[in-house]
């Protein structure tokens, strides 16, 4: 599909066993004549888009729409994480660091070496991970209305974490009951910018009517949270965010997780950015696309790359580590 200069396909590779499902997206000039072979890489960098929990690459779209409009020159991948969307919901390791990971495996099978990552609710989670794990990988991060950045979350997630879980589910993700929440979003007068918001929330519900999909939300909502809200937090470990061009992007009326999370990682990570998308809701991308890709494009134009070595980071550990002398 190409679309005011830009050309967007759809992929998938196996990798370790397991199928992924991705967006590629390039200017339509790096494509050769034959537009199902390989794309050359662009001159430009390199972002790759994360989704959050029971969301999909779908997410993305009307911001893949917007740099279309833009005639951006990146290179963009977009994945369906494992157990979401088009990709396979095997038996596997859903922690932050098992998605970290597969976007690792993701880049290299694509032959990228690094690349801005942009994460979004728990896709906020995996890309701090990738952060952790993989510094050399990464130039640039974007967390919009991200996970892991304290303890409260929305009892609707909670509520997955609890027996008989399984048995509820079904029955929330019925797609007849999805389907008229998705029109009642568009017909609904005063829903504001919180509409692209409820409708990517009633997609995610309705993404779970598919029992794997279902357990892999289950599994993943477990690794990350308890019945009293998040248990997995970055918050004592963005001090090596350090030096790492940082954009955080939140709706003032996100309801899954509170704003005050995006101040907190804004005083945490030295030199950050914060935005917030004022009546927006937890997909501030999907409630104002345009100004959201306006945002992420100035801050990508305006800011050096700023990846580092292992070394480096494992120096930085060290230091901010207290090591007791040993016995004796």
């Amino acid at each position: 599909m190409e679309t005011h200069g830009r050309r967007t396909r759809r992929r998938t590779v196996t990798v370790h066993g397991e199928s992924v499902g991705f967006w590629e997206s390039i200017p339509a000039h790096h494509v050769g004549p034959d537009h199902d072979g390989p794309w050359t890489h662009p001159d430009g960098e390199v972002v790759l888009l994360v989704h959050g929990i029971a969301g999909s690459a779908a997410t993305w779209g009307p911001v893949l729409a917007e740099l279309a409009r833009r005639r951006d020159g990146r290179h963009v991948i977009v994945p369906d994480l494992v157990g979401h969307g088009s990709s396979s919901a095997p038996w596997a390791d859903y922690s932050l660091g098992g998605y970290a990971t597969g976007l690792r495996d993701l880049l290299a099978v694509l032959g990228y070496d690094h690349a801005a990552v942009v994460g979004h609710s728990l896709g906020g989670g995996v890309v701090q991970q990738f952060v952790l794990q993989f510094p050399e990988h990464c130039d640039r991060l974007v967390l919009v209305a991200s996970g892991g950045l304290g303890r409260e979350v929305s009892p609707v997630l909670r509520a997955a974490t609890l027996p008989g879980a399984e048995w509820v589910l079904p029955v929330l993700a019925n797609r007849q009951v999805a389907a008229g929440i998705d029109r009642a979003v568009h017909t609904l007068p005063g829903l504001g910018l919180l509409r692209g918001s409820v409708g990517e929330s009633a997609r995610a519900f309705a993404s779970l009517a598919d029992p794997d999909h279902r357990r892999a939300f289950l599994h993943t909502a477990r690794s990350v949270l308890d019945p009293g809200g998040q248990r997995v937090r970055a918050t004592e470990r963005l001090y090596l965010t350090e030096g790492l061009p940082t954009l955080i992007v939140w709706g003032t009326a996100d309801s899954m997780i509170p704003v005050a999370h995006g101040h907190r990682a804004h005083t945490l990570i030295p030199g950050s950015r914060l935005e917030l998308f004022e009546g927006a809701g937890h997909f501030p991308h999907a409630d104002d696309p345009a100004r959201f890709t306006a945002l992420l494009v100035e801050f990508l134009d305006g800011t050096e790359p700023g990846h580092r070595s292992v070394r480096e980071q494992a120096a930085r550990i060290a230091a901010h580590a207290d090591l007791e002398p040993a016995p004796g």
